[in-house]
């Protein structure tokens, strides 16, 4: 009894020394990258299922002064599309579609050839070839536009870039299109659907999306860096009213409910969802893409998880690890920021306590 109760203390204590090291390499980055004076970072690394790192650096708000926290609400930008992908799954779990449908059902208006050959599972997936909304806005746009705006702008559009289902091209207009999808089936607003659905359940009480007259509690505000190096608010876009491709808003806190929540199975087994519904991107051996999510499987199984979303004032990295029970976050007000992401994996990867595997990186890094 007295050796086992020995090499138990032995055991914490070792996993003491290592979870103090890596907090240290952790703040020593996040102070590097996000001094307390300039937009800032939120960090959150839970592994083994135990919160190992949880901080926030710099400031959300440039005027207040106000610091970051994990309590802060920041635009997820690409990162929404798993939120939008889970509210498709969900009305398919009450059966009120399936990922099979072509668009045609819920957008008689659009071009019938489109309308037949796109599914559900190819805006899903980034193979529709539907054309990026961006590309067909006039130059002289000034308003911002919405959701109900991309429909109007791609419904007339005889053609794709590729045969659906043939190749992947990443597309916020897919994304756009399944929100749309998503009102005109449930009959609600997209943020009545998401938030009784999804942020309710889950008491996700701090997340929301971004509407233009909406009071967002304890958010951070958009930045850029400008080519004078000088820092400027950057914090909306014309772009940034739409709602499927990437405006909710949520916090450290908030997103490790919801990775409990996948984790678990709360809502949907993702796993098992990813393995009928994913596209092999071209060029990546064990790359996949499917319900917002870039991911690698080894034997069928999903190994890695990961997104990154990127506006005109922010910039979020996600990498999840579901057989490790790991989650790795981190929440950026500051535009084209990923490079401390980068620099938090190669910490980690090179931590006895975790092996992230390099594909993530790779994705930030090339």
């Amino acid at each position: 009894m007295k050796n086992r109760a020995f090499w138990c203390y032995m055991l914490l204590s070792l996993q003491t020394v290592s979870a103090q090291k890596i907090e240290t390499a952790l703040d020593s980055v996040m102070h590097r990258n996000f001094p307390a004076d300039q937009p800032g970072g939120a960090l959150l690394v839970v592994i083994n299922g135990k919160t190992v790192y949880n901080r926030g650096f710099g400031v959300a708000n440039l005027e207040t002064k106000t610091p970051i926290s994990p309590e802060t609400n920041s635009r997820m930008a690409s990162v929404s599309k798993q939120f939008t992908a889970m509210c498709i799954l969900l009305l398919e779990k009450q059966k009120k579609l399936s990922v099979d449908d072509n668009l045609l059902k819920f957008f008689p208006e659009f071009n019938q050839h489109v309308g037949k050959t796109v599914k559900l599972r190819h805006l899903l997936t980034h193979t529709s070839g539907i054309l990026d909304y961006e590309s067909v806005l006039s130059p002289t746009q000034k308003d911002q536009i919405f959701d109900n705006d991309v429909v109007n702008l791609l419904k007339a559009q005889d053609s794709t870039y590729f045969e659906p289902g043939s190749r992947f091209r990443y597309s916020n207009s897919a994304f756009c299109l399944l929100a749309q999808v998503v009102e005109r089936v449930s009959g609600k607003p997209y943020l009545e659907f998401i938030t009784a659905t999804i942020f309710k359940p889950l008491g996700m009480n701090q997340t929301t999306l971004y509407e233009p007259r909406r009071t967002i509690p304890n958010r951070a505000m958009g930045y850029a860096r400008g080519k004078d190096g000088k820092i400027r608010f950057s914090d909306q876009s014309v772009t940034s009213g739409t709602k499927g491709d990437g405006c909710v808003y949520t916090s450290l806190t908030d997103y490790k409910k919801w990775n409990d929540a996948l984790t678990t199975g709360k809502l949907v087994d993702l796993p098992a969802q990813l393995s009928r519904v994913h596209h092999r991107i071209e060029g990546q051996t064990d790359g996949f893409y499917g319900l917002g999510w870039f991911f690698t499987r080894t034997n069928g199984d999903v190994r890695e998880l990961f997104h990154s979303g990127s506006t005109c004032g922010f910039s979020n990295c996600v990498v999840r690890i579901p057989e490790k029970r790991t989650l790795i976050v981190l929440f950026s007000n500051l535009a084209d920021n990923h490079r401390p992401f980068a620099d938090i994996l190669n910490v980690l990867k090179s931590s006895a306590a975790l092996a992230v595997d390099v594909w993530a990186l790779h994705n930030l890094t090339n």
